[in-house]
């Protein structure tokens, strides 16, 4: 895998930072993984058998690894080489591979990637709001363009705009002042191991006036509408029957209530525009 160096944004500095502890600290999270297998539904939904697969922030290639061990032919992208190098290690097993490529540069990466004799994919996606760390996604979706086969699918979870779930969670934690943040307009400060960065809470018409002329809307859903966000956690984890309970409430109302999410999967289908 060739990985060269570069300057790291604030976000890709901070995943790096934790990425050799980063499954063992998420991975034994059961609200997680309750909202990882609604990702996953909706991924195996839209991407054709053994498609070719392009993912976008895919942190230590969880997902990536997934749908590899069922067919799709995959190449996962991070801003972090740390993180890039842990999933290329998982992927490479099964034929996939992972490179270090930053949302906001997708335009350099599909120059490097055809010129490298790359073809475009079957679909796309991107888990777990590493969007959110974008602020400007206009670059993000002239960049895609090209990576994808007219007709295809991508799948793009960002963080939901208001989250009950994160509000109530906040409210019990004694932490009022972040139960309403993502009601916040513009970069917000977000810390993780002990290094700053932003993040935006990207709405729902914005991300589609970005995403035209070469994707058009094809639905969205919400993920963790019922299931808490990981605030909750360890809490929820030691509660099964009653997170199996609102992970079930998930599955009926996700579509109806997908604005209450405290992530929305939006789907997006390429268009013919050049």
């Amino acid at each position: 895998m060739a990985m060269t160096a570069q300057e790291l944004r604030p976000a890709g500095l901070a995943f790096d930072a934790i990425a050799p502890d980063f499954d063992s600290r998420f991975g034994a999270w059961r609200s997680v993984a309750a909202q990882r297998r609604a990702v996953r539904g909706a991924l195996l939904e839209a991407f054709p058998a053994r498609g070719r697969i392009l993912e976008l922030g895919g942190g230590t290639g969880e997902d990536a690894v997934w749908l590899a061990a069922r067919g799709f032919g995959i190449l996962s992208t991070d801003a972090s080489p740390a993180m890039a190098a842990l999933a290329h290690a998982k992927l490479a097993p099964l034929g996939g591979r992972a490179e270090i490529a930053a949302a906001e540069e997708l335009e350099q990466f599909a120059e490097r990637h055809f010129a490298a004799g790359g073809v475009a994919f079957d679909g796309a996606f991107s888990n777990f709001a590493p969007l959110n760390c974008v602020e400007d996604l206009a670059p993000v979706a002239r960049g895609l363009a090209p990576l994808l086969k007219p007709g295809a699918s991508a799948l793009l979870v960002l963080f939901g705009t208001l989250c009950p779930g994160e509000m109530i969670t906040e409210v019990l934690r004694g932490r009022p002042s972040a139960a309403l943040r993502r009601l916040t307009r513009g970069a917000a400060p977000a810390k993780l191991a002990r290094r700053e960065f932003s993040i935006v809470y990207h709405r729902r018409t914005e991300l589609v006036r970005v995403m035209a002329p070469w994707f058009a809307p094809a639905g969205r859903l919400g993920v963790g509408v019922f299931v808490p966000p990981s605030a909750a956690e360890p809490w929820i984890s030691r509660r099964p029957r009653l997170l199996r309970t609102m992970e079930s409430l998930d599955r009926i109302l996700a579509g109806p209530l997908a604005a209450l999410g405290d992530h929305v999967l939006y789907r997006f289908r390429r268009t013919d525009a050049p």
